[in-house]
């Protein structure tokens, strides 16, 4: 890409959820960004832009606490009913149609579904996890997070371009709760602080917007799917994700999701079929390496928290299995 200006990401790993959703994040904050993976066993975000420091410019389009607080999915929004953790569907469908033109009214549809129902209420998505305490609600733990970042333009510069160059120092909060790396060592003797970054957290808040939430399509199970999950044959909450070797913005990578979660392909075999895959499908969209999330285990039935490691997705030389038993 000549005469482009591009950044190399340290502090935006692909293996890394958070890192990975937060690369997303800024090409949807700034559309005129573009974002792409360099090879090699460790792949890191790269951000390029035609006119500007990539840092510059995501800086500039950082979102205030004024466009926060205003988000189709706060507590109170343009006279609608007040929603909390546990939305009626019809509460939820009272605020699909007044924000139906709002610039965020994704935080909506990538965080709750009416098209599955839990008891009369919206069903959450997976990247919509409960909280510890009173910040139980995913717009409420980010109103948190993005209170750790300065509110001046120079502040938030310096805040964004140590996050990406992975030189910030991560402060004392639950973020949004997808990161496992934010939980302390349980074999660490005195246990320790729930630390994160919050620039990449706002930023992986925003990288949301690429993964709506529907129903699953069972009308006796009705769970909630959001897009990305249950991907060839796997369990509906295990997450796939990507990384690439063209820049490409939010619209073509939004393209190479669909294009990429279509190669996997179920083929019948004598216990039941299999989900395949090949490394042909992902040359052909310039897609090097994938991983899926492994989640937080619980260490008791009343234990909270919710988090998700990664795992690299190893394909052969020929294709990729998932087997799946025909009941």
């Amino acid at each position: 890409m000549s005469g482009t200006n591009s950044r190399r990401c340290f502090g935006l790993p692909a293996e890394w959820v958070n890192g990975w959703l937060a690369a997303v994040g800024a090409t949807v904050l700034d559309p005129e960004t573009k974002l792409s993976w360099t090879s090699g066993p460790s792949p890191i975000a790269v951000l390029h832009h035609a006119s500007n420091d990539p840092a510059s410019a995501v800086s500039l389009a950082w979102p205030d606490r004024d466009r926060l607080e205003k988000m189709p999915l706060a507590q109170d929004y343009e006279g609608c009913a007040t929603m909390e953790r546990k939305v009626p569907a019809e509460v939820f469908a009272e605020r699909v149609c007044v924000s139906r033109r709002h610039r965020d009214a994704w935080t909506l549809t990538s965080t709750l579904t009416d098209l599955a129902i839990e008891n009369g209420k919206a069903a959450h998505a997976p990247f919509d996890p409960a909280g510890p305490g009173p910040i139980k609600w995913l717009h409420h733990r980010l109103l948190k997070v993005h209170s750790h970042i300065p509110d001046d333009p120079e502040g938030i510069n310096i805040s964004v371009t140590q996050a990406l160059d992975g030189t910030s120092i991560p402060v004392g909060d639950n973020g949004l709760g997808f990161d496992i790396s934010r939980l302390p060592d349980r074999a660490h003797e005195g246990g320790g602080n729930i630390m994160v970054n919050p620039v990449v957290e706002v930023l992986a808040f925003f990288g949301l917007a690429l993964l709506p939430t529907r129903g699953d399509g069972v009308r006796k199970q009705e769970r909630a799917r959001q897009r990305g999950h249950g991907i060839g044959g796997r369990q509906e909450g295990v997450f796939v994700w990507p990384a690439w070797s063209h820049p490409l913005d939010l619209w073509g990578i939004d393209a190479l999701l669909d294009a990429w979660h279509q190669t996997w392909r179920p083929h019948k075999e004598d216990k039941g079929f299999e989900w395949r895959t090949s490394h042909p499908d992902w040359d052909r969209l310039g897609i090097h390496a994938g991983w899926e999330t492994i989640p937080y285990r619980r260490t008791a039935n009343a234990d909270s928290t919710r988090g998700f490691s990664s795992e690299r997705i190893h394909l052969s030389r020929s294709h990729h299995q998932f087997r799946r038993s025909p009941d």
